[in-house]
Order: structure tokens, then sequence, then C-alpha cells
């Protein structure tokens, strides 16, 4: 198992936040137990993860 530097790691998180809070809206949004008050600062974070995994330098 290769080792993976502290860089990888939290892009990987970040990546994986993204994809969660996505999906969080999507699923509450089709149970209906979302409001678009909430929503929104939720796909702010998932943004948010996004940009900063999208700044790591190769």
């Amino acid at each position: 198992m290769e080792k993976k530097s502290i860089r990888e790691m939290i892009s990987a998180i970040f990546k994986a936040v993204t994809l969660a809070m996505g999906v969080a809206v999507v699923v509450l949004s089709c149970l209906g137990s979302l409001d678009p008050q909430t929503a929104v600062p939720l796909l702010g974070i998932g943004l948010a993860c996004a940009g900063a995994a999208l700044l790591e330098k190769r």
C-alpha cells in the first residue's frame, strides 16, 4: 500500500464532502424535508470544498 501525502488526503476529503453535500441535498429534497433556505448553504459548503480541492497543485 503506497503512502499518500497529507495534501492528497485533504484533497480526497474535500472531494468526498463535495459529493456528500450534493447527494444529501438531492435525497432530502426528494423526501420533501428540505427547504431552499437550508439547501443553499449545504450546496455552498460543497462548492467551497470543490474549489479547495481544485486548488491542489501537481
